[in-house]
């Protein structure tokens, strides 16, 4: 990772699918519900299942539950429409940046184009 005051980008969006590369979850894929920038970090749904104590409140009980805790950004790679994960790159289609597979040449969908389009189709 780079020093503090220079952190590499981050390629991975929240609502991306990806592929988890090591530790106890390798191989598995899911969705990513958070991405972490200042710690270099994402919270990916089903990945890295931790279990918390928590005190009871008004609204829940107390216990143990389990919860995803957060995975390093350089332990995940993006899976394609095909369901491939591979790098990718950052090409010019139409006038806008695109994300695509070295891979199968296949552009990764972009998470908040497709909520963008699905409001306006129900409209």
């Amino acid at each position: 990772m780079a020093t503090k005051d220079k952190q590499p980008k981050i390629r991975i969006k929240t609502g991306d699918t990806v592929l988890v590369l090591s530790g106890e979850d390798k191989d598995k894929t899911g969705r990513v519900k958070a991405i972490l920038p200042e710690r270099y970090r994402a919270i990916v749904e089903g990945i890295n299942m931790a279990k918390r104590h928590v005190k009871p409140t008004a609204q829940r009980p107390g216990g143990i539950e389990e919860r995803e805790a957060t995975i390093h950004i350089s332990n995940l790679m993006l899976v394609d429409a095909e369901g491939k994960a591979g790098r990718m790159k950052i090409e010019m289609k139409d006038g806008k940046k695109v994300r695509v597979s070295k891979k199968t040449g296949l552009v990764f969908t972009d998470p908040g184009y497709i909520k963008k389009s699905n409001s306006q189709t129900e409209e």
